[in-house]
């Protein structure tokens, strides 16, 4: 596995939820990002995480952070999981899993014996020079919004 801390955070150009395209150099020098792959909107640990997010989320924003959600699933989905969940922050869609490859976060993964390649779920924090200063792999869902905070205060702030 690639060792991106301290490095410049892999690039890359995704649509996002608000039908525009997203890259991370759109928030350099003006923005923190904290950027999450989660695995599908409306499943459980995904709705949790999310809504961590959000509730949190004018906390991130005073501190000049942006968040942003990464899943393969499709604009209309996650736009009705925004909605639904009333989610005031930017998912973007890969499809493709451009971006979850380049972040090394596309894996192979098991479910009731069956293997299927999909997302591990993680969060890297990129600061406003675009580099890669924090990561968290196979994230627990459970107070891994507050660490993020957490980590943000202590480190970039």
């Amino acid at each position: 596995m690639t060792n991106y801390i301290n490095k410049k955070a892999p690039e890359f150009t995704l649509p996002a939820s608000n039908g525009k395209q997203i890259s991370l150099a759109d928030f350099y020098e003006k923005k923190h990002v904290v950027l999450y792959f989660y695995p599908k909107d409306m499943t459980p640990g995904c709705t949790t995480q999310a809504c961590d997010f959000r509730d949190f989320h004018k906390d991130f924003a005073e501190l000049d952070v942006v968040i942003l959600g990464v899943s393969p699933d499709p604009q209309a989905k996650h736009g009705k999981f925004i909605d639904k969940y009333n989610l005031p922050f930017l998912l973007l869609v890969d499809e493709n899993h451009e971006a979850a490859e380049k972040y090394e976060v596309w894996k192979l993964k098991s479910m009731f014996g069956k293997e299927y390649m999909g997302i591990e779920r993680s969060t890297f924090i990129i600061n406003k020079e675009g580099i890669l200063v924090k990561e968290w792999r196979k994230v627990k869902v459970n107070g891994h919004v507050e660490e993020a905070l957490q980590f943000v205060k202590e480190k970039l702030s």
